[in-house]
């Protein structure tokens, strides 16, 4: 029979997490502590795949520069649909346990408790799958160098800082990733769909594309501010969040809200510049 304090902590848990109407098997048979283990022990590895997506891309570009570019529409189109689902997917799984905490325990805790991997299984299993993603989030680019298209300094590095924060963020169970998940996946869901459109033909009114760089600049704000508040409430001792990733998270989001905002204005306001070149996001 279940004690007492086992039925407290039951309850506790019910009620901290959003009563999902339908649950895939995967999702309430994973288990973090597995892959927190697996990412603590071999965070580092990205490093190497780092370094063939630079001898890639760069090496690619040269092997390029003397050939015509590949059209690849298929394949582009394809791609594209596909992290557009797999972005839409994850918002869908994801933002009800976001929306679910900031309702009923504030935003203190959507920062600083990490209940979204230790108790909800869903929104668990959708951080470790985001985490994973941003090693294919990488043939983005090498669509980018086949087609010879225009590759700025902020697609390649976004790329890398993204992967080797991630992976090693969530190896330090830190809390405000419930944010980074969540923005990242609803902006890439439109961001995606946008390019899904575009590579089939279609030209949406410049006004959207300017609506998804806009939200990325507001994403980069959003994670920079939670990033510094769980910094000084970690500095209290009550949030879930490391030093170290605090302050590599603040100087990954300065800067990309440095880039970005150049990218905004660039792409859109400057004269010699009207069509905006392909950007991501975190």
């Amino acid at each position: 029979m279940m004690d007492y304090h086992a039925s407290k902590k039951f309850d506790f848990e019910k009620q901290i997490s959003p009563n999902y109407s339908f649950e895939f098997p995967f999702e309430r048979t994973f288990h973090y502590t597995e892959k927190r283990q697996w990412m603590q022990e071999n965070w580092h590895s990205a490093f190497y795949w780092i370094a063939l997506y630079m001898i890639l891309v760069f090496g690619g570009r040269a092997y390029m520069s003397q050939r015509p570019a590949f059209k690849l529409k298929p394949l582009l189109i394809i791609w594209n649909i596909g992290l557009a689902t797999f972005s839409i997917l994850g918002a869908i799984r994801t933002l009800p346990e976001m929306v679910h905490v900031l309702r009923y325990f504030g935003f203190y805790h959507s920062v600083c408790n990490p209940s979204y991997n230790e108790i909800t299984r869903v929104s668990s299993y959708w951080t470790w799958v985001f985490s994973l993603s941003k090693v294919p989030e990488l043939i983005d680019t090498i669509f980018i160098v086949l087609r010879k298209q225009n590759l700025i300094f902020l697609h390649w590095y976004h790329h890398i800082t993204v992967l080797l924060f991630t992976w090693y963020a969530y190896g330090q169970q830190i809390a405000p990733a419930r944010w980074y998940v969540n923005m990242n996946f609803l902006v890439h869901s439109f961001m995606y769909t946008y390019y899904a459109a575009r590579s089939t033909g279609l030209r949406p009114p410049r006004l959207i594309a300017m609506s998804i760089t806009v939200a990325q600049i507001a994403q980069m704000i959003m994670g920079f501010f939670v990033t510094y508040y769980g910094y000084q409430r970690q500095k209290e001792g009550i949030c879930q969040m490391t030093s170290d990733v605090a302050k590599w998270g603040l100087l990954m989001y300065g800067s990309y809200f440095v880039l970005f905002g150049n990218f905004f204005v660039e792409s859109y306001f400057s004269k010699s510049r009207r069509n905006p070149v392909k950007g991501k996001t975190l």
